[in-house]
């Protein structure tokens, strides 16, 4: 695989070409979509925004400019764009240990990341990371969003909460005995009224529900029965209904190499989650989506977004799918649920402060829950030993180690697990005294063909890299004796990396000492030019590499020819 700076062919957003046949029977679906969107977007952007560590209108804006830019550049035609829950535990641990401005810095170097990713069509390869990893990235994500909403939920008279999962336990554990129950009351009411909801309206989300039902129940409480002891948004946070403002920041090449691997940790997560997102829509829209131009409009939503005051953004799955279920077909969907949004800022904005902390609590225990893939989880518990390590491996270290090194050893899990299975697929055959050739790859002979006395052939099926040079070595242990030509038929190979060019090369030289002619044939273009480029022609001469097996096998003879002239 190539990569190429290909910023034409990589950047395509699907607006443009949707307004080409754009009507106004559309526009009506997109604006019913896109109202629907808003109102369930408006509760999960402020809980996001305060368990990231933000006041909530931070996360409302997020909601607003990411959103608008991923609808408006995106390459998915229904994706919506916010903040998820699986930015949570990265967002408050870096405002916990390098405040605003390292969030500010971190947030736009992983744009910078996605824009690189989509610039070189990766879009592809991000797809690619195995299933058992992204379920215990989400597994672990959903424990730790689900711990971080314990005081919340049960009204724990603590102060802070550490960073760390086991601590957070052990602190609860610790002052359990604080519990209130009016706030446990409620808390339980509200899960109740979001799980239940859909019994009496599936129009209106169950989280909205939640919030109009018991604030509403608080304000009386407070109000009438003198009961207070239930924290609401205005308790803690002064919200503000004004226009988010440009924040300031400085940038620190120190902070910046610091923070460079959560960064990264960004950037991989949020690729993952809004190529998930736009990949689960176009199975059920039809609609194909455009994953590099996707990754380049995340990256710009991510750099702009912060210096504005918002947190990290991606595609968010359960607010697409929002979109789609209510007919959304078009970005325009995307870009009517942020103004609505921001018009609920302007206008609203203030009536936020008296939604309990305890009902946003209950609302990410829901969300926590349907990100924990504990279906899959427990099934693929029934798979392969390997299946099972990488699952359980990266969901402990998720949830104790945290997300970045999760991630980085992820992947590296990822490389290792994928060179495995291409390895293993990748075969080769050996032939001594007959050639099959029933396969139509010879133009001469049309079954078999008997191989003149001295001559092994040698085919790979599969890339030839660095796993394959053992598989020589165990092939040629096969025969025994010592050949004088060796033709290695190389038509179903694909490509081939720079460890397979060296493996290649010391092989050839290997021979070259025994005496051994080596011959290439079914050479594809590309890898020709590979060879070209590390100077093959030159190590075997031009004409030892053939286009096919007919004209390597003429080779052979005639090198057989040679020699035996010369010991006459």
């Amino acid at each position: 695989m190539k990569l190429k700076l290909d910023i034409k062919n990589s950047f395509k957003p699907q607006l443009f070409s949707s307004l080409k046949t754009y009507n106004k029977e559309k526009f009506m679906k997109d604006l019913m979509a896109g109202l629907i969107v808003g109102i369930v977007a408006l509760p999960l952007a402020i809980a996001f925004g305060i368990a990231s560590g933000v006041s909530p209108e931070k996360g409302i804006y997020t909601s607003i400019i990411a959103g608008f830019i991923i609808s408006f550049l995106g390459g998915s035609s229904v994706q919506i764009g916010g903040p998820t829950g699986a930015f949570i535990v990265i967002v408050s641990n870096i405002l916990a240990q390098y405040g605003t401005s390292g969030l500010i810095i971190t947030t736009i170097m992983a744009g910078i990341i996605l824009i690189l990713m989509g610039v070189l069509r990766l879009g592809i390869v991000i797809k690619f990371i195995p299933y058992p990893i992204l379920v215990g990235y989400m597994s672990g994500i959903a424990v730790i969003i689900f711990s971080t909403q314990v005081k919340d939920f049960f009204g724990l008279q603590i102060g802070t909460i550490p960073a760390d999962f086991l601590s957070q336990w052990k602190l609860y554990i610790a002052n359990f005995t604080t519990l209130d129950i009016t706030t446990t009351i409620v808390g339980i009411l509200s899960l109740l009224i979001i799980i239940f909801s859909h019994k009496i309206s599936k129009k209106i989300p169950g989280s909205l529900l939640a919030i109009v039902i018991v604030t509403i129940l608080v304000v009386i409480l407070r109000n009438s029965c003198d009961i207070t002891s239930v924290q609401t948004i205005g308790d803690k946070f002064d919200i503000s209904s004004n226009l988010p403002t440009v924040e300031k920041f400085s940038f620190n090449i120190e902070l910046i190499n610091v923070l460079f691997p959560t960064a990264f940790t960004l950037a991989i997560l949020c690729a993952i989650e809004s190529l998930v997102s736009a990949s689960v829509a176009e199975g059920v829209t039809g609609d194909k989506s455009h994953s590099n131009t996707e990754l380049i409009a995340q990256g710009i939503a991510n750099i702009i977004t912060p210096i504005f005051g918002g947190i990290p953004a991606t595609g968010a799955l359960a607010r697409t799918m929002t979109n789609v279920s209510n007919g959304g077909r078009t970005p325009v969907a995307g870009i009517i649920h942020s103004i609505f949004l921001l018009l609920v800022v302007l206008f609203l904005g203030g009536l936020t402060k008296h939604i309990p902390m305890v009902c946003l609590a209950a609302i990410l225990v829901v969300v926590s829950y349907n990100m924990s893939e504990w279906r899959s989880f427990v099934a693929l518990m029934r798979n392969s030993t390997a299946d099972i390590i990488v699952l359980v491996t990266t969901f402990l270290l998720t949830v104790i180690f945290g997300l970045t090194m999760a991630i980085q050893v992820g992947i590296v899990l990822a490389i290792f697990l994928f060179m495995k299975r291409v390895t293993e697929s990748t075969q080769v055959l050996v032939s001594k005294d007959v050639l099959n050739v029933s396969d139509k790859s010879s133009a001469k002979y049309k079954d078999k063909v008997e191989l003149p006395k001295g001559v092994e052939v040698y085919e790979i099926d599969g890339p030839f890299f660095f796993g394959i040079a053992n598989k020589f070595e165990e092939s040629m242990r096969v025969i025994s004796g010592k050949p004088k030509i060796r033709i290695i038929r190389m038509r179903k190979v694909p490509f081939m990396d720079s460890t397979g060019l060296h493996n290649l090369e010391s092989l050839c030289m290997k021979a070259k000492k025994e005496e051994i002619h080596i011959i290439l044939s079914g050479v594809n273009e590309e890898v020709r030019e590979s060879l070209e480029k590390a100077k093959f022609p030159a190590l075997i001469g031009v004409e030892n590499i053939c286009p096919n097996i007919d004209a390597a096998l003429e080779r052979a003879n005639v090198l057989l020819n040679e020699w035996q002239n010369t010991d006459n």
